[in-house]
């Protein structure tokens, strides 16, 4: 690999953007493509499979055989609210190689000795959240707060009933929030498969995070919308 295209590689992968390196077979010829670019560039669906799925490998194609090489950031996963379903949420994203974050400004609740080997921050999300750079590659589990609207995060799950959520609703349209970003809300959170202890759930939103990280997601989902 040559020396600028390591370099501009190095510097995607530290700003935890994807991009994947793409290497002609037969003549050895490469390029980088980042994730800005792919809607560019020729192998444009393969590129964009494989980065959802975060795999490399060979793609065989008119034009010849390529070897699309992958780097896609390391999932987070980030959850405000050390509630007995975190407890167990917690685990099971460890489990599927997620870097995961606990916020809960309760000490009693956000602690070492309830969630070992897992980043326990003890703070209001207001204060907790900008340090952590929430990203694309975050998914966001709002157990008792509404903190991610405003961040490009690819999963916003909140917990809580229809009748919550419904309520929730109305407080975001008050505060001017509206009906194309509230829609990025996954609520009631996880897939329904009729859930009741805290580690089921905890199971279906682990299985609706996964299906929103690894499915094609409609063009309209694709654009964030900023909100101030």
């Amino acid at each position: 690999m040559k020396l600028d295209l390591l370099r501009a590689l190095n510097s995607e992968r530290a700003a935890r953007r994807a991009a994947v390196v793409v290497t002609e077979i037969a003549t050895g010829e490469q390029r980088l493509v980042k994730a800005a670019d792919v809607a560019r560039d020729p192998l444009r669906q393969a590129i964009e499979r494989r980065i959802r799925n975060g795999q490399s490998g060979v793609e065989d194609t008119p034009a010849g055989k390529f070897f699309v090489a992958v780097h896609v950031p390391p999932k987070r996963l980030v959850i405000t609210g050390a509630v007995h379903i975190s407890q167990a949420l917690a685990p099971i994203a460890a489990l599927l190689g997620y870097d995961v974050t606990i916020i809960d400004p309760r000490t009693a609740f956000a602690s070492i000795e309830r969630f070992p080997d897992v980043k326990v921050i003890a703070e209001w999300p207001d204060i907790a959240l900008p340090p952590l750079g929430i990203d694309h590659y975050t998914a966001f589990v709002a157990l008792t707060h509404d903190h991610a609207l405003s961040r490009d995060c690819f999963y916003i799950g909140a917990l809580g009933s229809k009748k919550t959520h419904a309520r929730r609703v109305e407080r975001l349209k008050a505060q001017g929030i509206s009906e194309a970003a509230i829609g990025r809300i996954h609520a009631p959170i996880g897939l329904k498969i009729g859930a009741v202890s805290p580690a089921e759930v905890a199971v279906a939103i682990m299985g609706e995070i996964t299906a929103r990280l690894r499915q094609e997601t409609p063009a309209a989902e694709k654009v964030l919308e900023k909100i101030p």
